[in-house]
């Protein structure tokens, strides 16, 4: 396979994850802000949701006040910010336009349609639109384009390419929405651990739709711990952290050998996925649940870098 088609498969499947992870996002904002503020020093939830999402400087140079109405225009319409759902959607889009013969029918026509029916969004007014309604719409389109490459592209380089950046780019995501809980919560800790802790935990699980896998696999009261293994290191989980480093992992090794050789790619996410083998909740709370996000942002980068350099035409952010 080419490597331009390559990087366009790869960052196709990169742009609809990070589309749905910016609705979540909003969402999660949208939920933690409806609780009452009774914590001195608290963070804006709205300020949390931007410096998770790492366009904190881009929104400030534009909006300034981090309110709902302008996150909400930021992070889901504003083309002017790459990580918005318009921008991503939109990306996603030129992306397949592009690799139309790699991709089949269903593929392009589900894609197509989610961009024809977010120019109707961006004409509605806005005081008619829910956060829910567009959380939901984002979430339903990105897993109807999701469900038809599943269900019919051949299982060749091109699927390969295409599951790489949606697993890289969902290890990514699923720690930025984990991390949301460091800024709400900083700089006042006596409140880690409280009634207020775990509730604003039930609203990320609950934005990340896990609520119901939480209470299958551990039942019970909900607490930070179970919920760090549940989003970091059970294998079970599909959003876990390990759930998407093993996805990377499987498809780079499927790439090694139809090419017959390894590379530094194939090295460093095993790496990874050893790292998080041989972790136990008690080590990411020893190192601190930032920090190890943190870090774990960092070494996902790593990999995506190592796949561009090996396998792809270019680099994008």
């Amino acid at each position: 396979m080419l490597s331009r088609t390559a990087e366009n498969l790869y960052w196709m499947a990169r742009y609809l994850e990070r589309a749905e992870t910016m609705a979540r996002l909003i969402e999660v904002g949208a939920r933690m802000h409806l609780m009452p503020d009774t914590a001195d020093g608290y963070r804006s939830e709205w300020e949390s949701i931007l410096h998770a999402s790492g366009t904190a400087e881009g929104f400030d140079r534009k909006y300034g006040e981090a309110v709902e109405r302008n996150i909400v225009s930021y992070l889901f319409f504003d083309r002017e910010n790459p990580s918005s759902v318009a921008s991503c959607l939109s990306s996603a889009r030129e992306n397949a336009r592009i690799v139309r013969t790699a991709l089949t029918l269903p593929v392009w026509d589900a894609l197509n349609s989610a961009y024809q029916e977010l120019k109707q969004i961006q004409r509605t007014p806005r005081s008619d639109l829910e956060i829910g309604d567009l959380t939901e719409w984002t979430n339903k389109q990105t897993a109807l384009v999701q469900g038809t490459m599943a269900a019919t592209l051949l299982r060749n380089d091109g699927y390969d390419f295409l599951n790489i950046g949606y697993h890289l780019e969902r290890a990514d995501n699923t720690a930025r929405l984990m991390d949301v809980k460091y800024y709400v919560l900083l700089p006042d800790a006596d409140y880690v651990g409280s009634g207020l802790d775990n509730y604003q935990w039930m609203t990320l699980l609950r934005a990340m739709q896990m609520h119901r896998s939480f209470h299958h696999a551990y039942g019970g009261e909900i607490t930070p711990r179970k919920i760090v293994d549940l989003l970091i290191l059970n294998p079970a989980c599909p959003r876990s952290l390990h759930t998407a480093v093993q996805g990377a992992t499987d498809h780079l090794h499927r790439l090694s050998r139809s090419y017959g050789s390894t590379t530094e790619a194939q090295t460093k996410v095993r790496g990874l996925l050893g790292e998080l083998a041989e972790t136990q909740v008690s080590d990411i709370f020893d190192e601190g649940l930032h920090e190890f996000l943190e870090r774990f942002v960092g070494d996902v980068a790593a990999v995506g870098s190592e796949v561009s350099r090996t396998y792809l035409g270019g680099s994008r952010a």
